[in-house]
């Protein structure tokens, strides 16, 4: 494993002092069904606010992520790529080997209150979730909430997982006293195909309960949309029964989005779709010919076609509950406040 290499200098192109220590890494298994076949690597890290490279898509600047890879096991994830900086898998190695920040409650809270902080928003899984199954055990969301709230510090989540609704009491507080944007991802109902590209998340009437929830509340929900699958999740009949579902639980809004194959998550998927759905392998070999993103007539297509239903069924393209802060993630930052370029994150 390769903790020795975990930041690059941003000017010089050279390695840089460690993240973190290789005496700093403590490996843990847990004798737990929730967690066989798991390891986590706790760590702790120098740095938690993390900026976005300015070449990005991204619509806002700072992220923070307390975990690296996820047992979400999204066959998918566009985030598998991180994993092989530090020589670690990018397949099962991503779904098994969790890197786990410890200190990030504590160090964020130092970090917000450094006059070199300015407030800017921090958006919270885009990379890996931040309430995967690890979050049950470590608990570090809740203290990163404080913080946030307690610096007032605009802040937004995007989730698949249902334990953000341990969280409401601090949601609520926080929402209170600044801008709080909460967004679940549910890109298809279809249980089958849930159960063989999402194997590690909850199901996904379990997330759109978790929106109507969030949503009795008083916290606006959006949901992303995402991914729309090709050819097995994009039919007509398949993005209606999914925008009405979405509606039915009371998003504030729905944002749809492509599958994208970006390295690392494209091997990984089409190792997959060989295996579950062989048919398909040469229609995605055209459909992706020209690299990680399903073609503009394609995309276009299934972002009208869900606009119009969600139109029928009440709610907006987007809106409060999916800030315009959420789109497709992107694999590297750089950390605060000045000159190093992480490749953790």
């Amino acid at each position: 494993m390769r903790w020795e290499n975990l930041t690059e200098s941003a000017e010089h192109g050279r390695a840089d002092a460690a993240l973190f220590g290789a005496d700093a890494v403590v490996s843990r298994t847990f004798d737990t069904p929730e967690f066989a076949g798991i390891t986590f690597h706790e760590i702790r890290a120098r740095s938690i606010i993390n900026r976005v490279p300015g070449a990005s898509r991204m619509p806002f600047e700072w992220t923070v992520n307390p975990y690296r890879g996820c047992s979400h096991a999204c066959v998918y994830c566009f985030a598998r790529k991180t994993h092989s900086y530090l020589d670690l898998d990018t397949g099962l190695g991503f779904d098994s080997q969790i890197v786990v920040k410890v200190n990030a409650p504590d160090l964020l809270r130092r970090q917000l209150g450094s006059r070199r902080w300015t407030g800017d928003h921090i958006a919270m899984g885009t990379n890996v979730d931040c309430y995967q199954r690890a979050e049950g055990r470590y608990r570090l969301m809740p203290g990163i909430l404080a913080a946030l709230r307690d610096h007032a510090n605009p802040f937004s989540i995007l989730t698949k997982g249902t334990l953000i609704l341990r969280d409401l009491d601090v949601l609520k507080q926080a929402a209170e006293v600044t801008d709080v944007g909460i967004s679940v991802s549910v890109g298809f109902t279809d249980r089958e195909l849930w159960r063989t590209v999402e194997p590690g998340t909850p199901a996904p009437d379990r997330r759109l309960d978790a929106v109507r929830t969030l949503t009795e509340h008083g916290l606006s929900c959006g949901v992303l949309m995402a991914p729309v699958i090709p050819f097995l999740s994009d039919s007509p009949a398949q993005l209606r029964s999914t925008v009405r579902a979405i509606a039915a639980a009371g998003a504030t809004s729905v944002t749809p989005l492509v599958l994208h194959l970006r390295p690392g998550a494209r091997e990984w998927f089409m190792t997959w779709l060989n295996h579950e759905h062989p048919h398909l392998v040469r229609r995605y070999q055209r459909l992706y010919a020209d690299g990680a993103y399903a073609p503009k007539w394609y995309q276009r297509r299934i972002t009208r076609q869900v606009h119009e239903l969600a139109q029928e069924y009440g709610i907006g393209p987007s809106g409060p509950g999916m800030p315009r802060r959420i789109r497709e993630p992107e694999p590297t930052e750089s950390r605060l406040p000045e000159t190093t370029q992480l490749t953790l994150i």
